[in-house]
């Protein structure tokens, strides 16, 4: 098992959600992050996604996290990004922040 794992992520930020300045709600929230992981299964640029949706900061960078390890994240974001494999996007993920799609890249 990986000590450190890269990913990069894709945020949307919903009312209520930490840190938050979103103005959309949570069903909207929902309903668009499904779209990207729709557009993604398309074929769709991960990182040209995040640079045009994510709320995180981040998403300037291509959504690119850098490397981390085991502890450094959110348990629900963490549990999810040890699951993939390099290459691989996970399933919508929801945390305290919004709605999460990560990619695995190392």
């Amino acid at each position: 098992m990986s000590a450190q794992i890269r990913a990069s992520h894709i945020l949307l930020m919903y009312k209520g959600a930490a840190h938050s300045t979103a103005r959309r709600s949570k069903p909207e929230a929902e309903a668009a992050i499904a779209a990207l992981r729709g557009e993604l299964a398309g074929g769709a640029d991960f990182a040209e996604l995040a640079r045009t949706h994510s709320d995180c900061p981040s998403g300037e960078e291509g959504g690119d996290l850098g490397f981390f390890p085991r502890g450094a994240m959110v348990p629900e974001f963490e549990q999810a990004a040890f699951k993939l494999n390099p290459g691989e996007v996970s399933d919508v993920v929801e945390t305290a922040f919004g709605y999460h799609l990560i990619l695995r890249t190392a």
